[in-house]
């Protein structure tokens, strides 16, 4: 099983990845959200619910086509957004 640690290093590895796509927006988005990956970063508490890898990168698949189809720049705010996809999924 994977420690909060290994999947913060995870995670913050995936979004500095940069591919020359649309997401890559997206993930600068993201990092700017999550701020600092630490432990103590209550934002990355989710990730407890997480156990691999796998499941890691399909979180962030969900979440990067959820705000390509439903965000909505001009009624919203992407941090919002964002929140609410981890509170609520």
């Amino acid at each position: 099983m994977l420690t909060l640690k290994e999947k913060i290093s995870y995670l913050e590895q995936i979004l500095n990845k940069i591919d020359g796509s649309f997401t890559d927006e997206i993930k600068s988005d993201l990092i700017i959200f999550f701020d600092a990956f630490v432990i103590e970063n209550e934002q990355l508490q989710f990730l407890n619910c997480l156990n691999s890898f796998e499941e890691i990168d399909n979180w962030m698949e969900k979440l990067t086509s959820r705000i390509i189809m439903k965000f909505d720049s001009e009624s919203e705010q992407i941090n919002d957004f964002i929140y609410d996809f981890i509170e609520l999924g």
